[in-house]
């Protein structure tokens, strides 16, 4: 029998309801809304919350570029019984395995009960590259009037060069050498380290040479050097005295000559770590939050479902910032040889068309963020259709700019499905357009997967100060963002 207690709430709750007028019943029966997650979650789950947060934290540190990326990714895919696809042995529903293309993709397959050419595969996509600046392939130079060595860069993606000046800067990747040697280069992330900077001009004197300028041309791409050096080597017979100790630090520490960064990768990136955000700590702010907030998300979502009764991709893209291109980027041949891998464990003979058949049965979420409502710039933003931090993950069902050029156009039939799947399962959701119709706008890598005439829908959490060396999302968000992958990697 119910306690007084019980019968007590259950009096209040009916005496609450005959209250409410018949216009206050029909607006809660139609009306759509959106709560904030922090108002709904229970103690629990706001420690579950918070301690999420603190894997993802330590991600971020960790995997600044896809290299890097692809290696967390893999190692934490090993601890979770995870093999390389050619250590696969009896392949069966539960088998885990991964694939890496040139370290900088990566795709993680638990298969699932139900036979593949029947219900397809549930694909969960994001991309692990993010703006930054990448060294030129002959960088080091030494400026004649100032003596000063130099470190001339590339931007990479869309950022607003002038965040980048006057801020510490640290080196990551990798160098191969005349004879084949690959050489790994962290430098300006541990606390001794030295940094780097791109110096920007003082107040004083930029009147003529800055002042002018639109904010854009701030900083252009040619002024964007890196101050390295500045000791010369004690040989006054040298021309280039403090190039040459930039030189001979690297050869001493690394092995390298100049002429090897020709055949380098140097990515530079912000030398600063992940931090809380707000005195509640609601928030978290670091670089590369676009892709890694939806990145982290879906690499630990894939880990949860055992016997999926669909089989289950999560696929990890290079590239994305520049348009997808190349032989890391979702426009590779990369998707269809990682679905015909994963056929050809059930099927060894399989048919082209078997393969092709398969993709167009398949459904994905393209994991990529959304613009979330900056409080002091409102006005780019349509707010009936923006996303706002901690309301859950974003469903976008366009992208595209202007009249949806460059779109990718999820049919409502999908967008359905997926809404109705994170209703039962109790997923935080929200709908959110990227910015004003004429205001700009933005692509994903979910048109490129639509060519296989596959279902796709953009969806990911909201971030603030997106390409910036310092994006901001909540926590709450990312959370949400975990479950609601989750749940569409093991949905029936």
């Amino acid at each position: 029998m119910p306690s007084a207690k019980a019968k007590k709430t259950r009096s209040k709750t009916r005496s609450k309801e005959e209250e409410k007028t018949k216009g206050q019943k029909l607006e809660e029966r139609l009306q759509m809304k959106r709560p904030l997650i922090w108002e709904k979650v229970k103690k629990k789950e706001k420690k579950e919350i918070m301690e999420f947060a603190e894997d993802y934290k330590r991600f971020l540190d960790r995997a600044k570029t896809e290299r890097e990326a692809v290696e967390f990714i893999v190692n934490a895919a090993r601890e979770n019984g995870f093999v390389e696809y050619g250590e696969v042995k009896k392949p069966g529903p539960g088998t885990r395995f991964y694939l890496v293309n040139r370290e900088k993709n990566v795709a993680l397959v638990v298969l699932g009960k139900r036979p593949m050419n029947e219900a397809g595969i549930n694909i969960v996509a994001s991309h692990i590259d993010s703006p930054r600046l990448d060294l030129k392939q002959n960088p080091l130079y030494e400026d004649k009037d100032t003596g000063l060595a130099m470190f001339r860069t590339q931007y990479y993606g869309g950022l607003k060069k002038y965040q980048w000046a006057s801020i510490p800067l640290a080196l990551h990747g990798i160098v191969i050498t005349s004879e084949g040697k690959k050489v790994n280069i962290v430098i300006g992330e541990k606390a001794n380290d030295p940094v780097f900077t791109i110096p920007d001009l003082l107040p004083h004197l930029w009147k003529k040479a800055q002042a002018d300028r639109k904010i854009a041309e701030g900083i252009k791409g040619e002024e964007m050097s890196l101050l390295v050096g500045a000791i010369p080597v004690a040989d006054e017979k040298v021309k280039q005295r403090v190039k040459l100790t930039i030189l001979e630090y690297l050869n001493r520490n690394y092995g390298i000559v100049e002429e090897d960064f020709i055949s380098a990768e140097m990515e530079i990136v912000p030398a600063i770590n992940v931090r809380d955000v707000g005195l509640d700590r609601s928030m978290i702010g670091a670089y590369g939050q676009d892709d890694s907030s939806a990145t982290y998300a879906s690499l630990r979502a894939i880990f949860e479902p055992e016997k999926p009764e669909i089989t289950a991709m999560a696929l990890f893209f290079d590239k994305e910032e520049i348009g997808s291109e190349g032989n890391t980027g979702v426009k590779s041949r990369f998707v269809e040889n990682v679905v015909a891998r994963t056929l050809s464990l059930v099927r060894e003979d399989y048919r082209d068309l078997e393969l092709r058949e398969l993709l167009e049965r398949s459904r994905g979420l393209s994991a990529d963020v959304n613009a979330g409502v900056n409080p002091i710039f409102k006005d780019v933003h349509e707010i009936q259709n923006a996303a706002k931090l901690g309301y859950g993950i974003v469903l976008t069902k366009y992208t595209g700019s202007g009249g949806k050029y460059n779109a990718s156009d999820a049919n409502a039939e999908f967008v359905g499905e997926i809404r109705r799947l994170f209703n039962r399962k109790g997923v935080y959701w929200q709908y959110g357009a990227f910015g004003k119709v004429d205001e700009g706008g933005g692509g994903t890598v979910a048109k490129f997967l639509a060519e296989y005439n596959m279902e796709i829908l953009d969806c990911g959490p909201p971030v603030l100060a997106m390409h910036s060396t310092f994006e901001v999302t909540s926590k709450a968000d990312i959370w949400a963002s975990y479950k609601a992958y989750y749940h569409f990697y093991d949905m029936k």
